[in-house]
């Protein structure tokens, strides 16, 4: 009964998440994006240089 009941976990968390991201997408649509976003997102896409962070 666990393993079934964990699994109802944890696709309610992904509808959850799921919700979320419907969110955060209509409200960028209305409001657009936020300098923060923006950063966030080139910083997610950017090539990491582990030599290069690590001199920070």
């Amino acid at each position: 009964m666990a393993k079934s009941k964990q699994h109802q976990e944890a696709h309610g968390i992904g509808q959850i998440e799921q919700q979320l991201n419907n969110q955060m997408d209509a409200a960028e649509e209305i409001q657009g994006q936020s300098k923060l976003d923006r950063d966030i997102q080139k910083a997610s896409h950017r090539q990491a240089d582990p030599l290069k962070d690590l001199s920070k």
